[in-house]
This record gives structure tokens, C-alpha cells and sequence, in this order.
């Protein structure tokens, strides 16, 4: 950190603050026009306290994090939304503001009405974490219109590129508003929204508003139902808006986790997003790098269709198809598993495959940490998201650089 630069955190010690006074020793001493980050979540916040926060805040020009994740346990409905209303008004049109989380804090539909002016009017936000809000659908589809009330108009281009917004029950009403923004934007690079109890109709609208977010990178719409078993066609339009999505719009996918999305009905169904992995039409998905798919009634045909994939998906270093059907004794998944093994990579088909992954983990982090002593190697930041493997090639590859026979 620059000697210019300050930072405040009181992260997770649990803290219940009431009033101006309870925050004083947390703030003094701190000069606000020097701040980049502020740390307040794992503490109670009341609305006085909250008020504090904000008035030091109002001179924090150069702020570029504000975590207010869980800092409401055991605040009534009716301290919340003044609470964050003192917050965030501070914030509302800092141009430096990068990154705001906002993740587990019992919201409701009630306090939206609070986030909404400072999602509509900042403009700087590239990251935003609203994950287990209990928004509902009617929450999480203003929390969405706000959010493609802030889109650029005139062409330019978009700062925003995180959008995280899971747990929060937005089904399909939350999920249309949702892709709408998505489409508006277009810079996004990940966008996790798992366990929402979205349906085929949202899931559908989600993968054509995607459609427009070429940079994609991560996206995980873990625990969300992609088809309707008791439809015939129709009930696949989903699935197949995603496999067309997946041919041509995101080039620079890394990872994709559709983990328990029902994507097959289990009796031999092929999911048109699998086939999607073979067509020839499709140009995006060389720098796939993790897959899961868990837990979708994938049966042999699937696994027959992966096996061809595997050989174009040339970056692939772990599939994951736990819970599914047979995994422990079929041929074509015999092939994938030696295929990744030959490529550096692993395929997951049971819990104790998984556990055994942990346990090389573990193995590789040791090696970094060694040779990081050694050679004081600066570890690559969480934002590169580079994975435990990577990060151990990289570090060896280093090393060696430096050794000179002769």
C-alpha cells in the first residue's frame, strides 16, 4: 500500500455499533480523503452508527472498495433501510468507486427502494455483490432496472463487468429484468446468479441477454431449472437458447458451472447445449478451462458427446459430472479421464475424486509456498484468478529461468 493510500477494516469482529461515539475510534486517525477501502462487514451497524460512517465518508474521494457485507445481524426491518441509506447516499456519485459488496444482509423487497438511487446514479461500479439479499422477484427486478438505468446511452462504454446476485429467490421475473441489464451493458466478464429458483422462461431470456456480453469469462447459474420435463419442444427452449449462445458469443469463457440445472430428462436425452460443444459452427469455446456439470440426469449419450468434445476443447483441466447417471462405469468417461489426465487435467465423477483433487491441492500450495521463501515470489493477485496449478507452473517456470548450466 502507498504511503498516500489508507485503508479501514474491522472486518469480522463482531461488533455491535450504536452511535457516533461507538465508531469514533474506528475513524480517527484515518484521513478520509486518503481512503481506497473500507472494511466494515461481520459487525452490527445501527443508524446512528451508520450516519458516522457516511458523514466520514463524504470526503472519501479517492474510495475504490466499500465492503458492507453482513452488517445488519440482529437490526430490525426498521433500522435497516435509514442504515444504508446513510451509506450509500455518500457514495452515490464517487467517480473512483470500483467495487461495492453488499452480500448477506436481509434486505427484502422492503429496502430496495434504498439501493436503487445509488445503483441507478453510480456509474463507476465494475464489480457489484448482492448475494443472499432475500430480494425476491419483485426485489431483485428493481434492483435490476436500476442497474440498466445506469447502462451508458450514448455509446460509451459500460464500466460495469462483476455482477453477482445469488440466493436471493429472483425466479423468472427477477431473471428477465436481469438479462435486459445484462444486454445493456455488454462489458460484463463474470456473472454468478446460483440458487435462484429460476425456470425455463427466465433461464431462456438470460441466455439471450448474455448473448450481447462478448468479454464473458465466468458465469454460474449453478441450481436453476434449464428445461421442463413435462414439455416436449418447448420445454427445451432454454437449454438450446444457451447451446446457441455458446457456439459463437463468448470467446473468452473460462468457466461455466450449470451444475444442477436439469439439464436432461434422464431417459437418453441429449442436451442441445452439449451438442453445442461439437458443432462445427462453434468458435468460442477455446479457452474453456473448467466445466461442471453436476447432478443433470446425464446419462451414456451425454457422455459419448463430451468424449468427442474434450479433444477440441483444447484448455480444459476439469470436468465435473457428479450425480449423474453411471459415472462410475462407462467407457466414454474412461476416455475423458485419461484424455485430461494426458492434458494436465482431471475428471470429477465422485466425491472421493473430488477429495482427492483437495488433497493434490493442498500438495501444490505447499510447493508455491517453498519456493515463494526461497525466491520471494510475489504471489499473483485473487483477481487474476488463476488457479493453484497455474500459479505452481508459473512459480517453477521462474525458477528455472534462473538457473544457468556451464
Amino acid at each position: 500500500m502507498a504511503a498516500s493510500e489508507a485503508i479501514l477494516d474491522i472486518r469480522g469482529k463482531q461488533l455491535k455499533l450504536e452511535t457516533a461515539a461507538d465508531v469514533a475510534p474506528f475513524t480517527t486517525g484515518v484521513d478520509p480523503t486518503k481512503l481506497t477501502a473500507i472494511h466494515l462487514g461481520g459487525n452490527s451497524i445501527g443508524v446512528e452508527a451508520a450516519k458516522a460512517f457516511g458523514r466520514f465518508l463524504e470526503t472519501a474521494d479517492v474510495l475504490q472498495l466499500a465492503d458492507l457485507a453482513d452488517i445488519f445481524t440482529g437490526r430490525t426491518i426498521e433500522e435497516i433501510p435509514a442504515a444504508i441509506q446513510a451509506l450509500l447516499d455518500p457514495l452515490s456519485h464517487k467517480t473512483s468507486l470500483r467495487e461495492i459488496n453488499l452480500n448477506d444482509n436481509a434486505f427484502g423487497e422492503r429496502v430496495v427502494p434504498f439501493l436503487t438511487p445509488f445503483l441507478e446514479s453510480n456509474h463507476s461500479i465494475r464489480v457489484l455483490r448482492l448475494n443472499n439479499n432475500g430480494l425476491g422477484p419483485a426485489g431483485g427486478k428493481k434492483i435490476a432496472e436500476a442497474v440498466h438505468k445506469s447502462a451508458p446511452t450514448d455509446g460509451s462504454r459500460s464500466n460495469l463487468e462483476v455482477v453477482i446476485c445469488g440466493r436471493n429467490r429472483l425466479e423468472d421475473p427477477g431473471a428477465t429484468a436481469w438479462a435486459k441489464a445484462f444486454e445493456a451493458h455488454k462489458t460484463l466478464t463474470e456473472v454468478q446468479m446460483p440458487q435462484n429458483g429460476i425456470r425455463m422462461d427466465g433461464v431462456e431470456a438470460l441466455g439471450r441477454g448474455l448473448v450481447a456480453c462478448s468479454e464473458l469469462q465466468i458465469v454460474n447459474f449453478q441450481d436453476n431449472a434449464f428445461i421442463d420435463v413435462e414439455m416436449d419442444e418447448e420445454g427445451r427452449k432454454a437449454v438450446r437458447a444457451w447451446g446457441e449462445a455458446l457456439k459463437t458469443s463468448w470467446p473468452k469463457l473460462r468457466f461455466l458451472d450449470l451444475s444442477d440445472c436439469m439439464l436432461s430428462n434422464g431417459e437418453g436425452e441429449v442436451p442441445p447445449l452439449l451438442k453445442a460443444f461439437n458443432d462445427p459452427n462453434t468458435k468460442s469455446l477455446q479457452n474453456l478451462q473448467e466445466l461442471r456439470l453436476q447432478n443433470n440426469n446425464l446419462d451414456a449419450q451425454s457422455y459419448e458427446v463430451l468424449a468427442q468434445a474434450v479433444t477440441k476443447l483444447t484448455n480444459l483441466k476439469r470436468l465435473d459430472l457428479q450425480d449423474n447417471d453411471d459415472v462410475e462405469d462407462n467407457e466414454h468417461l474412461d476416455d475423458i479421464a485419461e484424455h485430461l489426465k494426458a492434458h494436465g487435467g482431471k475428471l470429477i465423477r465422485t466425491e472421493e475424486d473430488e477429495e482427492e483433487e483437495g488433497d493434490d491441492e493442498e500438495k501444490d500450495e505447499e510447493l508455491l509456498e517453498e519456493a515463494e521463501e526461497a525466491e520471494e515470489i510475489p504471489v499473483p493477485l485473487a483477481t487474476d484468478k488463476k488457479s493453484t496449478f497455474e500459479m505452481v507452473a508459473d512459480t517453477l517456470a521462474d525458477l528455472m529461468s534462473k538457473v544457468h548450466v556451464g
